[in-house]
């Protein structure tokens, strides 16, 4: 057993994870933790665990939540009384912190670096975020969390030592570059990558780097570097042989860039009863621990499927180290917004690190990828709320390790049959685990005396789980309320859900709702109505502050009342949900008020400002004013932009479909022009797909020639993204008529641009140069320099891939000059690029290498890793022809380094090259 604190408080005992409920109890057990082998006197504990501000009642709370730990972690013995206070005594290292304080000093005192990289590795890994991140609000814990954060930093560091000691220079450079931009005025680490640069042969970076930390310096603290780096400087300057890297480098696997996903949803602190549905599914785990092992949990609607998946999952949690996947497949979606499994399958392969560039966009092929993924590994994988076996079967692993568990309203007998998975059936709670469900919730006093009620409260919410949760809240919410008072108000409460006619027919679901609704304030009874006009699956707090024209602190209170009542959920922060009966319910409610065009000007105007943040060289959108009330979310950085389309896709995508069928088309194209850049960066072509023919559809019944022309341009880049050629083909020429008609010369040359790059990526480099010259001629008939300069660069490109280097370069370089002064930084990187290939195939390798290093350091500074990593593979290869091996391997290393970190399947032909300049010659 252990009690582990390096991330959420929570116990470890026999591979089972327990999370502790209630922050004044992990608190404690933290504080107990932190002080190993010594008893806490009992002021200390109520100190630190009630911030100097203890209630009267503090020593008998504390009593009581000594023996709710004890109890926690199986014996009373786990913290023992002292004439000084208590102590924890569990045995062992009784926490990951002790653990990893020693494996730290082991690190240190080790006699190698190779044992020193094992022993520091190890304490690191222990870290599962922010430690004590659930109770460092409290000032001591606080204080603790900030000394382990510490510690986990020197370790890095120390780490760090220890890999270059063993030769793993070129493979620091990026963390390091990473470290030093979180960590600016670190001296010690621009030392060592410093370092690392120089013996990974960038002598020059390394100086570099060195001056534009001298810079910074003077001018944000007005000092100088100090005496190491000054040294350091020193012996790069004269090339001192002691900074020599080690003569035979020695390969560590790498500190992986994504950590193991852990996905699964909060499980339930009161979970109660279903003891034989865990005990079976504990049991067939046992049984296939060596194979793909598939379960389903099936039964009604509100009967508690996802709650026993999810508490299961977080139990067999500890048995899945290298991951656990969740996905709500929405297969019974109100809104008809059934999950597409080829986007579950991309946040799959998102959360395992796989570029966009190499997911397929074919179902089939991103299985496969998939399985690729998750061979050798144990990951856990979670599928909520199936509709078919055909959503489940492309999410399915392929090799022992793994585990499936699948809930549904049907019971997919196609998988039992076919793929040999293992029925749950979830039938209605027996009466005695109801009983079980309200006690927990309600406590034991609140229930005493009180059978006949208890019972039929049972007995009307028809021993559904979700109908029990609402029927606790009333009582939690209202402890004036006897627990007769709430059976009477189901008594005498009318209504049904159709969603619900599968239940036992004198059971009425729809009064269960309907009192916890009428319980409500006014306010948050709008509130709730209003939601129902939102499509789900999820909302964040600003768009319910424009649904409603509430200010958004009057709101956050309505939406806590709401979550009290358990009429809402909070899936993660400041995301909110409600269970699609309750938002089916909500919707009936709130039928006369007409919510959904407010929610449209909300996520329209949030939309068009990410969307200009994503790309600042898109022309902005006229459109009118928002709605009074309608407060659009802020955003002011690339990085918010990305995350806000990130968090909204599937809300963008329900609020298209909704605004197309209720015939909303100003609204429609608009959304899709938003949101594409997003989808096309994220590879979520499929998506954009139907966006851009509900695009299409809008346009024309506005009679909008110009964003039909835009629309079918969209809808042609995603089908060539998925390889379908014709069809993007096709919806080019029909862009073309469109702008033709128009008189539109720029309309005109987008269109002829797309053209050069469709034939581009079919290899038809003649007929794309025909194209780039058309749009060229467009474009600056358009008066649009700056796309001019990007068409005249791919024109450039388009010689080249041909071999017509001699006119490629004149063409690429006049392009480059132009984005300088027009301060395209995407395009001058990237035309950097085309022409260090350009010079390298005239042999020039001089120029060759000066443009590849210029792009780096623009790829760079736009965090473009892959691309980097493309650069420097091609800069390698300029090296490597020009006789230096040396410098070829360094960038080929780094290149690798990048590539593994992505798990890029390009790694393989990098990692042949390093093989092949290893070689000895015959």
């Amino acid at each position: 057993m252990q009690v582990r604190l390096l991330g959420p408080v929570e116990v470890v005992s026999g591979g089972l994870v327990t999370a502790v409920p209630g922050l004044r109890r992990r608190a404690l057990l933290a504080v107990l933790g932190l002080h190993p082998g010594r008893a806490v006197s009992s002021d200390q504990l109520i100190d630190a665990v009630w911030d100097d501000r203890p209630p009267a009642t503090a020593t008998n709370t504390l009593q009581r939540n000594i023996s709710y730990l004890r109890e926690l972690l199986g014996s009373k013995d786990a913290i023992v009384a002292k004439p000084a206070g208590y102590l924890l005594d569990i045995g062992g290292e009784a926490t990951d912190v002790e653990q990893a304080e020693r494996l730290i000093s082991q690190g240190r005192q080790a006699s190698s670096p190779h044992e020193a990289v094992r022993h520091l590795r190890a304490a690191l890994a222990l870290w599962r975020g922010r430690a004590l991140a659930d109770v460092a609000e409290l000032r001591w814990l606080g204080e603790q969390a900030r000394r382990l954060s510490h510690t986990e930093f020197e370790a890095i560091r120390a780490l760090i030592d220890c890999r270059l000691a063993l030769g793993e220079h070129a493979l620091l450079v990026p963390e390091l570059q990473q470290l030093v931009t979180a960590r600016p005025f670190d001296e010690d680490l621009h030392r060592q990558l410093m370092l690392a640069l120089y013996r990974a042969g960038q002598q020059a970076e390394s100086l570099a780097h060195y001056q534009r930390l001298k810079r910074t310096l003077a001018d944000e603290l007005g000092i100088d570097p100090g005496q190491a780096l000054r040294d350091l400087e020193a012996a790069i300057l004269r090339q001192d042989s002691a900074l020599d890297a080690p003569g035979s480098p020695v390969t560590v696997a790498p500190v992986p860039a994504v950590r193991a996903p852990a996905q699964l949803p909060l499980a339930t602190a009161a979970f109660a009863a279903r003891a034989k549905e865990i005990a079976r599914l504990d049991a067939v785990m046992a049984e296939h621990s060596e194979n793909v092992c598939l379960a389903v949990v099936s039964g009604t609607a509100g009967v508690g499927k996802t709650t026993l998946a999810v508490h299961w999952a977080h139990r067999a949690r500890q048995s899945f180290p290298d991951g656990q996947l969740y996905a709500d497949l929405r297969g019974f979606d109100r809104g008809g917004s059934v999950a597409d499994p080829a986007a579950v399958l991309r946040a799959f392969l998102d959360a395992f690190g796989v570029p966009v560039e190499k997911i397929p966009a074919d179902i089939d092929a991103q299985a496969a990828l998939y399985r690729s993924v998750l061979a050798g590994k144990r990951v856990l994988v979670v599928l909520d709320n199936a509709r078919d076996a055909e959503q489940v079967r492309p999410l399915l692993p392929g090799t022992p390790g793994c585990a499936v568990l699948v809930t549904s309203r049907y019971q997919l007998t196609a998988l039992v049959t076919v793929e040999g998975a293992h029925p749950v059936m979830l039938e209605l709670l027996t009466d005695d685990e109801a009983r079980e469900v309200l006690v927990r919730r309600i406590g034991k006093d609140r229930v005493a005396g009180q059978e006949a009620a208890v019972q039929e409260i049972i007995t009307r919410c028809a021993r559904l789980p979700l109908a029990l949760a609402l029927a606790a809240a009333s009582c939690v919410t209202r402890p004036d309320l006897p627990v007769g008072g709430v059976a009477e108000e189901l008594r005498q409460s009318l209504g049904a859900l159709e969603a619900l006619q599968s239940v036992d027919s004198g059971t009425d679901i729809r009064s269960v709702f309907s009192w916890s609704y009428h319980a409500l304030s006014p306010d948050a009874a709008r509130v709730f109505r209003l939601l129902g006009a939102h499509p789900g699956p999820e909302f964040s707090a600003e768009a319910a502050a424009s649904l409603t024209g509430m200010a958004p602190a009057d709101l956050r209170a309505k939406l806590a009342e709401l979550a009290r009542a358990n009429l809402l959920t909070q899936p993660k922060p400041g995301r909110y949900s409600l269970h699609d009966l309750l938002w089916t319910y909500a919707a009936d409610l709130g039928r006369a008020e007409e919510g959904f065009p407010r929610l449209l000007d909300h996520y329209l105007h949030t939309a068009l400002s990410a969307a200009l943040l994503l790309n600042s060289h898109r022309e902005p959108l006229a459109v009118p004013a928002p709605m009074p009330g309608i407060a659009p979310e802020r955003l002011s950085t690339r990085e918010q932009a990305a995350s806000w389309f990130t968090a909204e896709r599937a809300v963008l995508l329900g609020m298209v479909k909704r605004a197309a069928q209720q015939g909303f088309d100003d609204y429609v194209w608009r959304l899709a022009w938003a949101a594409q850049d997003h989808l096309d960066r994220c590879g979520h072509w499929g998506d954009q797909v139907l966006n851009q023919q509900a695009a299409i559809q809008s346009t024309k019944q506005l009679g909008d020639r110009a964003a039909q022309a835009h629309a079918h341009c969209s809808l042609s880049t995603a089908y060539a993204r998925m390889a379908r050629y014709a069809q993007a083909q096709s919806h080019l020429g029909h862009a073309l008529d469109l702008y033709a008609s128009l008189g539109d010369c720029g309309g005109q040359a987008k269109a002829e641009y797309q053209m050069g790059w469709l034939s581009n990526r079919q290899g038809e480099h003649a007929q794309a140069v025909g194209h780039a010259r058309q749009a060229l001629r467009l474009y600056r008939l358009a008066g649009q320099p700056m796309m001019a300069a990007r068409t005249l660069n791919s024109l450039g490109w388009g010689y080249a891939l041909s071999g017509d280097f001699a006119r490629a370069r004149p063409r690429c370089e006049l392009a480059l000059a132009q984005m300088r002064e027009l301060g395209d930084l995407t395009f001058q990187a990237g035309t950097s690029d085309s022409l260090g290939y350009i010079y390298h195939h005239l042999g020039d390798f001089d120029l060759a290498i000066a443009y590849y290093q210029r792009a780096l350091e623009l790829f760079r500074e736009l965090d473009d890793r892959y691309y980097e990593a493309d650069t420097l593979k091609h800069l390698g290869d300029t090296h490597h022809a020009a006789g230096d091996d040396s410098a070829a391997g360094a960038a080929w290393a780094q290149a690798l380094e990048l590539l593994d970190l992505l798990g890029h399947p390009d790694a393989a032909q990098v990692r042949a090259k390093l093989t092949s300049s290893a070689a000895p010659s015959p």
